[in-house]
């Protein structure tokens, strides 16, 4: 009966041990990047449960409250979401307690930036308890995860905008003629490789045979988006570059083929169908992997004063300061009582983390319900496809939106 909470006791024990053995030593310059190693071991976490966990669950009655026992495929997306909700309920909690801190002097700074001893113990709880939850709560989560994995994907867009953005003005200011030579190299490469893969996946995603006028219309949405991107940023009265423009074309042409390889196994245009499981891991592989990698950059970026995490209260501190910079050691060298302005929103800054639980979730089980019959396919069907295709469209809006707002809006400052 209590086999799967001590397995998730076990398991969290066991990651709160790794935590709690470095924790004397997080500082607060490196207390964002401590965060990001708590939400990869929930990743962790989820991907171990959701591949053995599925016969502890079966046992335990409240979870297993069911006339006809469902299939195993069920019980590994219930462990999942479970320590999903223990992750999101951590950092969402943070989230809130964190809500109007503005300088280093108040107490609530030094709670964001020390105590992981006590953080690493509480984070452990709390998904150990979410398996003593009866399945309503559960199924409520699984609702509430759709929409923060759509702000999240929202963010996810965002990051890539910023961090091209930042290559591309950081390889221009310094003015030398290797620079513009790698400019002009990743630009090229990347409009080649847009235009070549597009090309592969008419291939792939348009037998002869069948009518597929879906994925031909994805497939030259994405087409006519690289043209367009070229075009609105080369306009005179656009003060944009080419370079940024190839990368945002690359990333929508991935973000196709993304969509169209989660088509269903029986779909007669999907013509990596034969390989669905295949490309289902390597999809979430590559899913999982971009998660990490945007939280990562959340926190590293969090505390630059180009990037929308930082607060109006935060130093401007400007691009040549480390990204990690020494606003983070302390509270300065002058007076002690003079209040320090925290460097960006902690607020902000843990609820990327809240977000990115529940995208993970719907990430490892598919975006679909525990109760669908094709769940023991990661990440395949057509919710996930038009979750993704939609993120490829909104990353276009948002990308030619930054090109246009000055214009549009010239008394406003946009850098």
């Amino acid at each position: 009966m209590w086999c799967a909470s001590c397995l998730a006791s076990a398991c969290a024990g066991c990651t709160c041990n790794l935590c709690a053995s470095a924790a004397s030593a997080v500082s607060r310059r490196s207390a964002r990047l401590a965060y990001c190693g708590l939400f990869a071991a929930s990743l962790i976490l989820s991907f171990l449960l959701r591949q053995f966990a599925a016969p502890l669950l079966k046992h335990i009655p409240w979870i297993n409250a069911f006339d006809q026992t469902p299939p195993e495929e069920w019980f590994q997306m219930n462990a999942v979401l479970r320590v999903s909700l223990g992750n999101f309920l951590f950092f969402a909690t943070f989230a809130l307690m964190m809500i109007g801190v503005k300088d280093q002097n108040d107490r609530r700074d030094a709670w964001h930036h020390g105590g992981w001893i006590a953080k690493v113990a509480v984070w452990a709880v709390l998904i150990v308890l979410m398996f003593c939850v009866p399945n309503i709560v559960i199924t409520i989560y699984e609702v509430l995860s759709k929409f923060g994995s759509g702000f999240f994907l929202l963010v996810q867009v965002v990051m890539l905008l910023d961090f091209t953005n930042n290559w591309n003005d950081s390889w221009i200011e310094k003015e030398e003629r290797k620079w513009e030579i790698a400019l002009l190299v990743v630009t090229v490469v990347c409009y080649l490789s847009t235009f070549a893969f597009s090309g592969v996946l008419f291939m792939w995603f348009n037998p002869s045979g069948h009518d597929c006028g879906l994925n031909v219309f994805f497939i030259v949405m994405t087409f006519i988006l690289a043209f367009a991107f070229a075009i609105v940023a080369l306009h005179p009265q656009v003060n944009g570059s080419v370079m940024p423009a190839s990368v945002i074309s690359v990333y929508c042409a991935y973000l196709c083929y993304t969509s169209l390889s989660s088509e269903p196994d029986d779909y007669e245009c999907n013509g990596l169908h034969r390989h669905s499981k295949q490309v289902s891991l390597g999809a979430l592989i590559l899913g999982m992997l971009t998660t990490v990698l945007s939280v990562v950059y959340s926190a590293v970026r969090a505390g630059s004063s180009t990037t929308f995490l930082s607060p109006p209260s935060s130093p401007r501190s400007g691009a040549k300061n480390p990204l990690l910079g020494d606003e983070e050691d302390g509270k300065g060298d002058g007076k002690e009582s003079e209040p320090r302005p925290v460097s960006y929103s902690y607020t902000f800054f843990h609820l990327i983390f809240a977000l990115a639980s529940m995208y993970s979730a719907m990430l490892l089980t598919g975006w679909t319900s525990a109760a669908s019959e094709r769940s023991e396919l990661m990440d395949v069907g057509w919710t996930t496809v038009w979750v993704r295709i939609c993120t490829e469209w909104v990353t276009a809006a948002l990308y030619i939106w930054t090109l246009i707002a000055p214009l549009l809006f010239p008394d406003r400052d946009f850098s």
